[in-house]
């Protein structure tokens, strides 16, 4: 076959005809099919207003046995005691110990007014290289870190176990 005579027959009118029926038949019939299975009206709202379903929770309850409140002493902070005297000495390393996750502070000062100026965390390493220094009831040691010459405060001894030298 001679493919003007193709072109000829397949570009014809009646096949341009019958093809433009078909797709207009297929059109018509996605959308009567849209129309017949789309949602009823909704109930009658204001337009632009959520619609709140408020499903109520089961109430049953249960009789509980009444407990008078007894007295408790508030938990305090336990410190830990201080080493023995001539534990800890200038030059000796230390490692923080028995803060409870809460750090040990170091300060500018011995004392408890003095600034905290670096907080320690537990297992850390230190050298002595002042004290002791006795300030609001506890003794008080001048320590640096040995890594980094910038973490260096007063601290107080309850919470200082001596190592051997690392």
């Amino acid at each position: 076959m001679d493919l003007s005579k193709f072109l000829r027959a397949v570009f014809s009118p009646w096949v341009i005809f019958g093809g433009s029926l078909l797709a207009v038949l297929l059109f018509g019939s996605v959308l009567l099919l849209l129309y017949i299975t789309r949602p009823g009206p909704a109930a009658s709202q204001a337009p632009g207003t959520a619609v709140v379903n408020i499903i109520p929770a089961p109430t049953s309850t249960v009789a509980l046995p009444t407990v008078s409140p007894s007295p408790t002493a508030e938990p305090t902070p336990t410190v830990p005691a201080p080493p023995p005297p001539g534990d800890v000495n200038v030059g000796d390393y230390v490692q923080i110990t028995g803060t409870g996750g809460d750090g040990l502070r170091f300060r500018t000062e011995p004392g408890l007014g003095g600034q905290v100026v670096f907080l320690a965390i537990d297992a850390e390493v230190f050298q002595v290289t002042e004290g002791p220094e006795n300030a609001d009831g506890y003794t008080w040691w001048y320590l640096t870190a040995p890594y980094d010459s910038s973490k260096k405060g007063w601290a107080v001894a309850n919470y200082l176990a001596v190592i051997q030298n690392p």
